[in-house]
């Protein structure tokens, strides 16, 4: 299984390190990562493999988001993300 993140927000140091760490923290290993700087805004599109998780996926959730302050952070299961985007 995987999971979709995406980040956005102001450019600074450390976002990506800080995304990595979080991810390793709980054994989600990243399959791709783009990421791109527009005019000072950090946008990035993560992959992660979830089927290590040492944690509930909510609480996975939860953690991104609370390690990446001021930041715009969206963690979606796969399942979520192609119901989403099917015709």
């Amino acid at each position: 299984m995987q999971a979709v993140i995406t980040v956005i927000g102001k450019d600074k140091v450390g976002i990506l390190a800080t995304a990595a760490t979080e991810c390793a923290k709980v054994g989600a290993n990243i399959v791709d990562v783009d990421q791109s700087i527009l005019q000072n805004f950090f946008t990035m599109v993560m992959i992660v493999n979830i089927d290590g998780l040492t944690v509930e996926f909510e609480a996975f959730k939860q953690q991104m988001k609370d390690s990446l302050v001021d930041m715009e952070v969206y963690v979606m299961h796969e399942d979520i993300f192609n119901a989403m985007h099917k015709i």
